[in-house]
């Protein structure tokens, strides 16, 4: 709501140095801009999608013909508010809801004194959190050292193998590799058996016998269940669950709602996010 009432106030303050009304300078920069959708892309939009759409393209023409439309006026005004911000620096102070979410000494990548921590809940079963991973590897590769990433366990119960996973992946950790397991789990899901978890360790590089010892004699199942409670007690019910800064975001949501959220963060320390520098 505060951000809604930011951009009309951006808006209003560039409609005024035009000297003309809000509505005129939307117009403009807008909907003048926005044109009619051609066939050909309406054509192009119900090929890409016509798995998931039910009916022909000749009914549904105008529907489709609309909703680009609309994307395209949201784009627009995006980037109309992007330059507006830059050109009238805003700041937002109003206090932001936090999750008091520790470490717990889990696997962690990035500078100890990184800006902006992520901490995720996450289930190597769970098909959701595999189809976030592209996301945070693209996070990271994005903002560099403003970026401290910690994963804390949380397998479903639903998920069969999610509970050895996790252990499996702590095995590794103690023997340096917690990251290469987890981008070996996350790589193939559906081999996650106890032969094929020892497999991958030995894939790996990973001591086989101390591998396999403490993958067969639970070793870790409690520091799991000290995880699983501590988010329980932050309000996970389900995975991918993340914390940046101790703001809750639940789910597989874009990378760009995730990045909105850590440029946020960042702007409220005065700091640039590193992906100014490339854009």
């Amino acid at each position: 709501g505060l951000d809604y009432l930011i951009e009309e106030k951006l808006i209003a303050a560039e409609a005024a140095a035009r000297k003309v009304s809000s509505d005129d300078l939307l117009k403009t920069e807008i909907d003048d801009k926005v044109g009619e959708i051609s066939d050909a892309d309406a054509k192009a939009f119900y090929d890409a999608n016509k798995a998931r759409i039910n009916g022909e393209y000749e009914t549904l023409a105008p529907r489709i013909k609309q909703y680009l439309a609309q994307q395209k006026r949201q784009d627009l005004r995006d980037q109309l508010v992007a330059s507006l911000r830059a050109k009238y620096p805003t700041k937002n102070l109003l206090p932001i809801d936090r999750v008091d979410v520790a470490e717990a000494g889990s696997p962690a990548k990035g500078p100890a004194d990184a800006p902006v921590t992520v901490i995720e809940f996450s289930d190597f079963e769970c098909p959701f959190c595999g189809r976030i991973e592209p996301t945070l590897e693209k996070i990271e590769k994005t903002y560099g050292d403003q970026i401290r990433f910690v994963f804390r366990q949380f397998p479903l119960s639903i998920h069969p193998h999610a509970q050895k996973a996790a252990e499996a992946s702590l095995c590794a950790n103690e023997q340096g590799k917690f990251w290469e397991m987890h981008d070996a789990m996350f790589a193939d899901q559906h081999s996650l058996g106890v032969d094929q978890l020892k497999a991958k360790a030995a894939s790996l590089g990973l001591d086989a016998d101390k591998f396999n010892a403490c993958l067969d004699g639970d070793k870790f199942d409690a520091t799991i269940k000290a995880d699983m409670a501590d988010g329980q007690k932050a309000g996970i019910a389900g995975t991918p669950a993340l914390f940046v800064n101790g703001r809750f975001i639940n789910g597989a949501v874009p990378y760009d709602d995730i990045a909105k959220v850590i440029d946020d963060e960042l702007a409220r320390k005065g700091i640039t996010p590193k992906k100014a520098e490339t854009e």
